[in-house]
């Protein structure tokens, strides 16, 4: 028999890493990580009123809804498989104080979302922040005194917050505000309350990014915002202290775990991950979304493609889930193959 070994094949060892690769069938059978609807997180934002879709410039393709249009949303992304919403209110600007004091209101929008949308969508999960930034004057995360964003003063309230949100029938609170042993202060706050089953999801290592700009268009924060708020989210330069953050988080009762931007920050989900072990996300957030968005809207990249490719990025570094405004476009997708 002739020897038709190849000069590639004394190189490689007659290991051949393309014959796994041949065919759409065995690209399948060895394929690592996949995207499901069940990694799905759908954030929405509330404002107050009836019968309002008003879409984002900022993020095309995404809107604010009043309660009403939330409900309706709420009942598409169930029937499209999608296990959560993480809502985000936009309240009235004469709402807004220093102190951000209506979010410790009952009533409050985000408490009637909840409601409403538990009552006629009771098999989806409700997911609710509670930093103080779409309730302030100034757009900080927490109360601001004599120019400085205090601690203390602001886990007491987001504490208190937290409560009512889970009175509301919040199935997961997400404090996203970033002070110190808010964690552990909020698990406290909800077992002393009775709220033993309602999971706390940390922000376990949110970064003063440049992603959010989008966002704030949404909740309409941008232009109030005085200074920035590097005194208390983490440095995007410093991924050891990213984990020291979470680990306290852990320590302190987090029942699972966020990183904040997805995905500039892919080596923190990696890390938290193998750290850890606890059910780690990963938010896309607003100004990952709109980047996308954009090119793919000026023909400058496949939208499609580059959607799904950054969701699998996230799996393939570890993430259990994502939070992500495609939520709806890719279910949709998912649900076609």
């Amino acid at each position: 028999m002739q020897d038709r070994t190849h000069l590639v094949d004394d190189i490689t060892g007659h290991r051949r890493m393309r014959r796994n690769r041949k065919a759409d069938w065995t690209r399948r059978l060895v394929q690592e990580n996949r995207l499901t609807v069940d990694d799905l997180i759908w954030p929405i934002f509330i404002v107050p009123g009836s019968g309002i879709v008003d879409p984002i410039e900022a993020m095309p393709g995404v809107n604010r809804m009043s309660i009403d249009k939330a409900v309706e949303a709420a009942r598409e992304a169930a029937g499209l498989g999608i296990p959560a919403l993480a809502t985000f209110p936009n309240i009235e600007m004469e709402l807004r104080d220093e102190t951000g004091s209506n979010s410790l209101e009952a009533n409050n929008l985000i408490n009637q979302a909840t409601a409403a949308i538990k009552k006629a969508v009771p098999n989806i999960g409700v997911i609710t922040d509670v930093a103080l930034d779409p309730f302030t004057s100034h757009g900080h995360d927490g109360i601001l005194r004599d120019g400085e964003i205090v601690n203390d003063e602001t886990v007491d309230q987001v504490a208190r917050a937290a409560v009512m949100q889970a009175d509301a029938g919040a199935d997961i609170i997400a404090p996203s505000e970033m002070m110190d042993g808010r964690i552990g202060a909020i698990r406290m706050a909800l077992d002393a309350a009775g709220h033993q089953s309602v999971g706390i999801m940390s922000y376990a290592t949110k970064f003063a990014s440049a992603f959010y700009g989008p966002y704030r268009e949404a909740i309409s924060t941008g232009g109030l915002l005085k200074g920035d708020k590097k005194t208390y989210y983490i440095d995007p330069a410093n991924g050891t202290e990213a984990i020291r953050d979470a680990a306290l988080d852990v320590e302190e009762g987090a029942d699972m775990l966020m990183v904040k931007p997805g995905l500039p920050y892919l080596d923190i989900c990696w890390r938290m991950k193998e750290a850890f072990g606890l059910p780690t996300f990963a938010y896309q957030v607003s100004g990952e979304y709109s980047q996308i968005k954009a090119a793919a809207m000026n023909g400058w990249i496949d939208g499609e493609r580059a959607m799904l490719e950054t969701l699998l990025s996230f799996k393939r570094a570890g993430c259990d889930g994502i939070l992500t405004y495609f939520a709806v476009e890719v279910a949709r997708i998912l649900s076609k193959r």
